[in-house]
């Protein structure tokens, strides 16, 4: 009886210190960055650094707004266009896929989460953009876009989304399936109105997750995207050709220039990735507030 109690108390003991170290490695993280980038938040100022949107190093213009307004519209593209489209792989996979077809079709959405970004990135240059650049013949529509950054951005997210949903649905208890049905509802009614209402807690979660991914992408990226440090707006009087227009964000303004960045510049670029660790914890915290709300 005393080893058990003392292996359980051994495991609770190991489970806390590596939940520590996670957290401990994430601070880590955030207090190295933020140290690197005090000097562009003291010499620049925070809301010159957050509103200016003219990002020129050789002239000492650091302003992100431009890569916050692409990050963020890109982040939206791709949940827009990847969350529905894996959260209905989700249920056709966890309640209407037949075992056969369920065992060919899930290894291959998994396998969509473990190619390289740059091959997505290669697919969108040769395939979506010039698609994109043929679809819509107007002026100054190159290709390189956030409408062609969003659609491979949502091609990547959609695995981790659609993974993390279909655990959650099967997560449900499968009296709740049974009640429903029991009372003279269809199988559809009882996924729509019962399942999928239920797992909304493990959904929520996936579209986090997949909202992480989105702006964590760099390297895909930064190939469709067209990398114009300028605020994205419309390409004529219609203001749905803004997603035509070329952008960056702020991974791929890192990535494009931290090689070669010194003094002021190189702390400017870790500031961004401060603005990136503030994003998505205010996106979390966001998250949990809804789920408060309509838990309540």
């Amino acid at each position: 009886m005393k080893s058990r109690l003392l292996a359980d108390r051994g495991m609770r003991s190991l489970l806390l210190a590596l939940a520590l170290i996670s957290t401990l490695i994430v601070l880590l993280l955030f207090l190295f960055t933020l140290r690197e980038a005090l000097p562009a938040f003291r010499e620049i100022g925070l809301f010159p650094f957050l509103s200016g949107s003219v990002w020129r190093p050789g002239e000492d213009a650091y302003g992100i707004l431009a890569m916050m307004a692409g990050s963020l519209l890109v982040t939206l593209g791709a949940i827009i266009l990847g969350v529905p489209l894996a959260v209905a792989a989700a249920i056709f996979l966890a309640e209407v896929a037949p075992g056969p077809v369920r065992r060919i079709v899930r290894p291959a959405v998994e396998l969509l989460a473990g190619i390289p970004s740059v091959v997505y990135g290669l697919f969108g240059m040769v395939v979506i953009v010039p698609a994109i650049a043929d679809l819509f013949p107007i002026a100054g529509n190159s290709g390189y876009s956030l409408l062609a950054a969003s659609i491979v951005l949502a091609v990547m997210i959609a695995p981790t989304v659609a993974n993390v949903t279909e655990d959650a649905i099967r997560a449900v208890p499968r009296d709740y399936k049974e009640g429903s049905l029991a009372l003279g509802t269809t199988h559809w009614q009882t996924i729509i109105r019962v399942m999928v209402p239920a797992a909304r807690s493990g959904i929520v979660a996936a579209v986090i997750l997949g909202i992480g991914r989105a702006l964590g992408e760099t390297m895909a990226m930064m190939m469709v995207i067209g990398n114009s440090i300028a605020v994205p707006a419309p390409l004529n009087n219609n203001p749905l050709t803004m997603a035509l227009s070329a952008a960056r964000t702020l991974t791929g303004n890192i990535a494009v220039e931290i090689n070669y960045a010194t003094g002021v510049h190189r702390s400017a670029l870790f500031a961004t990735g401060v603005v990136l660790f503030v994003l998505i914890m205010l996106i979390n915290s966001l998250a949990r507030l809804l789920l408060r709300g309509r838990s309540v």
